[in-house]
């Protein structure tokens, strides 16, 4: 039995295509059934009937009457040539049957408004003539669509024209700003990754942004594909933090950083969990700059401060306090420097098999929250713990470009999660081995589609996000890939919240007493590795703020996400001047104690010099080296006297490599350090 079609689906640019409905839901009985078959192909019938029928008052007025003869004449023609007109941007097959239909129509009426419907041939062509051009067109409908069911013909709707012939629109989600279409493709001749490379035209036809249409396979049927259009941007304005999604909660919670288009919570998880199948996440943060990358990371970090059971580790030798400044009060080891940095990651590497032993000890399969709690021995518990490296990109030039790998590898099993965040992480900024194992991926504006590959998966990228789309243009949009997030979702735009300075510094202050600390197991693995550069790292007091948006209960109040208001009464208790935390309006500014440069200093550009006299300042480099005392050096070493020759590190580490095979350099067992072969010893 043929599946009924219903009209179109409609949307500003164009129609999407053909509902297919079953007709048993309209099913109410036989006769109810019959009609409701029947009345798609009464249309040609209704107008034949109404003519014969109006042709008998026409022929009362007009009957005999020469002025109506020239009337009715002018009129028919007319018509046709309106209707040919009209019919200019239609097939020439359904142009040209409408305008005989119309012709036939008009002359027959024309003829019987002034001679009478029963005079001569009339009768007979009215009910021959009449009833052959409607079911001309009972079949011609009956011919837009094929056994099958699929659409045909040159009006097949906006899938045939941007090469999605027959493919079925089998159902429809329409909201106010979201259409989701259910599409049902020829077996055997399109496939879903045809519908993604047909995405930029369907945008054009459609008129909405590249990144406006989206595709979902179908995970079980390769022949189904769901299409998304979203007509309109609601992330335009955005929307500011609206606090603590689980305040004192645990980091197993998700950690909401923004909304996606329909306005649902783009949230984040950082432990796996087995019963949810999900593994640990490690994150690889990207965009470039001016997109609101770092924002977002202070979203995500001031969100992550606000539990109970997770310590930070963050570093950003680049910008060091600039960033960071508002949360290092709440971070257990900020790194602002190359050579903390170095250490941080040192310290990582040995609390990593420190951790893991303990969690085998107590029986844990992987972190889970139960272990940041007193076990039953009386040990205290261990933490979940973030490293979070920002501006990652001249941590691995001053380092290694694989300096991340094997914490990315081995890091997960331990309760530790990794965070790289750079502009670019394109092969000669970090390693393919770092990229892979990092798994999840937060990217905001790209200059172009390769950047976006470095970053995002295939399935993204054929559902159709494109972040290349919004460059630097629209900071915060951004699309999240990680553990947790339906794959249907990661093509998806959201935009990362608002997140102000007075917010930071609240939420540092209001969870101190709730944050853990460095566990026993982590702090003696790390000054095991670094010593003195764990033990006496920078620690930041707190800042002095009023007081907190909760009431009596602890309970905080429920705010707009538009107005984020917290109201801080700076008003005494008292009536006196000894107020505790009361500061006089009128008084004098303390000398200022300290000078925070908040942007680097303009660098001089540097010359880039000759590949031969490059080599040269290289061998320089490392008979410096040698004159100096060291027996040991690697391409970090070299990389920190750059300036010299203005080489990348991919060009250092072949330098290095030509070292090793002169016989300058002798490997050793340490990866990426070499030891000096003195130059009397050289082979010739």
């Amino acid at each position: 039995m043929p599946r009924q079609q219903q009209p179109a689906v409609q949307l500003d640019g164009g129609q999407i295509g053909y509902l297919q409905l079953d007709p048993n839901q309209h099913a109410g009985g036989v006769g109810e059934y019959l009609l409701h078959r029947v009345k798609p192909y009464l249309p040609p019938w209704l107008v034949t009937a109404g003519t014969g029928v109006l042709s008998v008052p026409a022929t009362m007025a007009w009957g005999g009457s020469a002025a109506g003869a020239v009337g009715l004449t002018l009129a028919s023609l007319g018509l046709t040539a309106a209707t040919w007109w009209a019919g200019k941007n239609a097939s020439a097959q359904r142009r040209l049957h409408s305008a005989i239909t119309v012709a036939a129509g008009t002359s027959w009426f024309t003829a019987a408004s002034l001679a009478g419907p029963l005079a001569g041939p009339l009768p007979g062509l009215y009910f021959i003539g009449g009833a052959a051009l409607a079911g001309t067109w009972n079949v011609r409908q009956l011919l837009r669509v094929n056994p099958d069911g699929t659409p045909a013909g040159a009006d097949g709707g906006l899938l045939e024209k941007v090469g999605l012939a027959k493919t079925m629109v089998t159902g429809a989600k329409v909201q106010p700003n979201k259409a989701e279409f259910n599409l049902q493709l020829p077996g055997g001749e399109l496939t879903p990754d045809d519908v993604s490379k047909a995405l930029p035209r369907l945008a054009g036809a459609l008129k909405v942004a590249k990144n406006a249409v989206r595709v979902t396979p179908d995970a079980d049927d390769s022949s189904r594909a769901t299409l998304t259009v979203v007509p309109h941007d609601l992330l335009k304005a955005g929307v500011p933090y609206p606090g603590p999604s689980h305040p004192g909660g645990s980091i197993a919670d998700p950690i909401h950083v923004g909304i996606y288009e329909d306005g649902a919570y783009m949230a984040m998880f950082f432990p796996g969990d087995a019963d949810a199948h999900r593994n640990a996440m490690h994150l690889l943060g990207m965009g470039m700059t001016g997109t609101g990358k770092s924002e977002g990371g202070l979203t995500a970090l001031t969100e992550t401060v606000t539990r109970r059971d997770v310590v930070i580790w963050a570093s950003d030798p680049a910008k060091a306090e600039q960033t960071l400044g508002p949360l290092l009060p709440a971070i257990d080891w900020a790194a602002l420097t190359v050579d903390d940095t170095k250490a941080m990651i040192t310290a990582l590497r040995a609390v990593i098999p420190a951790r893991t032993s303990w969690l085998a000890k107590y029986g844990y399969k992987q972190w889970e929250p139960a272990c940041a709690e007193t076990q039953a021995d009386g040990a205290p518990g261990m933490p979940y713990l973030i490293a979070w490296f920002e501006e990652a990109a001249k941590t691995i030039r001053e380092t290694d470009d694989d300096v991340f790998t094997g914490i990315a590898q081995e890091a997960r099993s331990a309760g530790v999660s990794l965070v790289v965040s750079l502009q670019r992480a394109s092969s000669t900024q970090m390693s393919t081995d770092t990229r892979a194992s990092l798994g999840s991926s937060w990217v905001f504006g790209l200059r172009d589609d390769r950047d976006a590959q470095f970053a995002l998966p295939d399935e993204a990228l054929d559902a159709g996000a494109a972040p290349q789309a919004w460059r630097d243009k629209k900071p915060g949009y951004c699309y999240l890939v990680a553990n947790g997030i339906p794959e249907g979702v990661w093509a998806t735009p959201g935009r990362a919240y608002l997140t102000p300075v007075e917010e930071i510094e609240w939420a540092v202050v209001e969870f101190a007493d709730v944050r853990a600390v460095c566990d026993p197991v982590t702090g003696k693995a790390a000054t095991n590795a670094v010593g003195p550069a764990f033990t006496q790292r920078t620690r930041y007091p707190l800042p002095a703020l009023p007081a907190a948006p909760y009431d009596d209960e602890g309970t905080v109040y429920e705010q707009e996400a538009d107005t984020v208001d917290y109201h801080y009464d700076l008003t005494p208790e008292g009536d006196g001047d000894d107020v505790d935390g009361w500061i006089d309006p009128d008084a004098e500014l303390p000398p200022v104690e300290r000078v925070v440069e908040i942007a680097p200093p303009e660098v001089p550009p540097r010359t880039k010099v000759g590949k031969s006299e490059a080599q040269r300042i290289m061998a320089e480099i490392l008979a410096e080296f040698e004159a100096a005392g060291l027996t040991e050096v690697g391409p970090a070493d070299f990389m920190a006297y750059c300036d010299r020759f203005h080489r990348g590190r991919s060009w250092v580490s072949g330098q290095v490599a030509d070292m090793v095979a002169s016989g300058r350099l002798k490997e050793t067992d340490d990866s990426g350090r070499y030891r000096i072969v003195p130059l009397q010893h050289t082979p010739a």
